[in-house]
Parts: C-alpha cells; sequence; structure tokens
C-alpha cells in the first residue's frame, strides 16, 4: 500500500476518533458541570486541540527539548487523556442511569398507577351493579307478593335512576377499557426496554455469574471503563502512528534524493582516453 496513502487514513482515523471522544467527554463535563455548559465546551473543544498539536510536536522534537519541556507536556497529555475519559464515562454512566430510571420509575410507576386506576373504577363500577341489582330486586320482590301494580309503578318511577346508572356503568366500563389498553401499550414498551438491557445482563453473568439490579450496575460499569480506555489512547496512538508514517516517507525520499543525485553525477561525468599523439607535428 502507499505509504502517503496510509498516512491520510491514519491521520482521518486518527481525527475521526479523537473527535467523538471529546464529543463524547464534553457532554459528560457539560452534566457535571451543567452551570457553566458553554464554558466547558469551548474549553473541552481547545484542550482537546492542544492535546494532538502537543502529541505531533512532541514525537517531532523529543530530541530537541529540555527534560523540564518534556516532562510537563507529556504530564499534560496524559491528564488531558483522563479527563477526556472522565467526560466519557459520565457520558455513558448517565445514558445507563436514564434508561433504568425510565424502565424502574418512569414506566413501572405508570403501569402501578393505571393498575391503581383500574382498581378503583372497578369498585365504582361494582358499586353502581349493586345500586341497579337493589331497584331491580326491589321490583321484582313487589311483584313477587302479588304488588303488580306496585310493582310496576316502581318501575316506572325508577326507570330514570336505572337509566342514569346504566350510563354511568357504561362509561365507567368505556373507561376501564381505556386504562386497560394503556396498560399494555407501557407493558410493551416496558418489554422492550428489558430486552435492550438484556445484553448486559448476559455480561453480567458471564462476569460475575449472576444478573440482579447491583451486579448488572457493576458489569455496565466494567463495560464502560474498557470503552475509555481503548478511545482516546487510541487516538493519541493514532497521531502517533501519523508521524512516524510521515517521517518514514520524508527518510525515504531523501535517499531516494541521494540515490538519484549520485546516478545523475555519475552520467555526467566523461571519461578520460590516453592521447594517440601530439598534434601539430614533432619538435
Amino acid at each position: 500500500m502507499n505509504q502517503k496513502f496510509l498516512a491520510g487514513i491514519v491521520l482521518l482515523t486518527g481525527l475521526l476518533l479523537s473527535g467523538v471522544a471529546a464529543y463524547y467527554s464534553i457532554i459528560g463535563l457539560t452534566t457535571i458541570f451543567s452551570g457553566a455548559r458553554e464554558a466547558v465546551v469551548i474549553m473541552g473543544c481547545a484542550l482537546e486541540i492542544s492535546k494532538l498539536v502537543v502529541v505531533s510536536w512532541l514525537y517531532n522534537n523529543w530530541q530537541h527539548v529540555s527534560f523540564f519541556i518534556k516532562t510537563y507536556m507529556t504530564l499534560a497529555v496524559i491528564i488531558l487523556m483522563l479527563i477526556t475519559s472522565m467526560g466519557i464515562f459520565g457520558f455513558l454512566s448517565k445514558a445507563h442511569i436514564d434508561q433504568q430510571l425510565k424502565l424502574n420509575i418512569g414506566i413501572s410507576d405508570e403501569i402501578k398507577n393505571i393498575n391503581n386506576k383500574i382498581t378503583d373504577q372497578t369498585a365504582i363500577l361494582e358499586d353502581i351493579d349493586k345500586q341497579i341489582g337493589v331497584i331491580d330486586k326491589s321490583v321484582d320482590k313487589l311483584i313477587s307478593t302479588g304488588k303488580a301494580k306496585s310493582g310496576l309503578s316502581a318501575s316506572k318511577s325508577n326507570k330514570s335512576s336505572r337509566e342514569e346508572l346504566n350510563t354511568k356503568r357504561e362509561a365507567k366500563m368505556q373507561e376501564i377499557l381505556s386504562l386497560k389498553e394503556q396498560k399494555v401499550s407501557l407493558e410493551s414498551k416496558y418489554k422492550q426496554m428489558e430486552a435492550e438491557v438484556g445484553p448486559i445482563k448476559y455480561v453480567a453473568e458471564l462476569i460475575y455469574g449472576e444478573s440482579d439490579e447491583k451486579i448488572l450496575d457493576k458489569a455496565v460499569r466494567f463495560v464502560i471503563i474498557i470503552l475509555i480506555f481503548v478511545f482516546d489512547p487510541l487516538a493519541i496512538f493514532l497521531m502517533l502512528a501519523f508521524n512516524i508514517t510521515i517521517n518514514r516517507i520524508g527518510h525515504y525520499n531523501m535517499e531516494f534524493l541521494a540515490i538519484d543525485s549520485e546516478n545523475v553525477m555519475k552520467k555526467k561525468r566523461k571519461k578520460r582516453t590516453p592521447r594517440e599523439g601530439i598534434q601539430g607535428g614533432d619538435f
């Protein structure tokens, strides 16, 4: 593969990885310092660019700078890598916490509230059914005792009350049906979110042998730590790889120029031949 093309790929990959790391890190840091969001964004961008510049400058000038400058700049790069990793850790941790809150507090609490509403409405519906039953029993009792006229008159007088109760009963039944539909929808969302958390449960079982809530949080932290250890450090090493490749290209070019100039000098040289005689006669 062409070395210049490879160097370009390494540079673009390193810049892309560094930019993504900086983006996630800045979002994570803004959640920690939410009172100065714009200042954190500006500071994070400046520090990320400075880190890449320092890495390239140190590599190319390592032999020409004092021990103090090398030590300070190396420590600065390491600290900036830790800050970037801390921001990424904050971002990913917040994403996990938000998901857990939606799962355990948001949706589950809504399902509990709907269950309570269904229970309340069912109790009201049962009370309405009892009232209708009382009206029907009173009329049936009058008819069964031979007081048909009284029963008919009672039925007519209670007709409006019974119709009103039936209307309330139908409304409550519709309300309960609507609540049950909401419950089914929320339970479906809950199962979907549980499915999203599913892979980390397998990771927790693989590492710790169980997958309860506390172990699940430990597994998430373990995965996040693995990610941050290969995120920003890899971007730094890609920048070093780019500088190494560029220096090798420059070294090869210098050797090529030296060999080429030597060949040119050889071509320009003319072979000297011995003179057979002296033109112009003998002395």
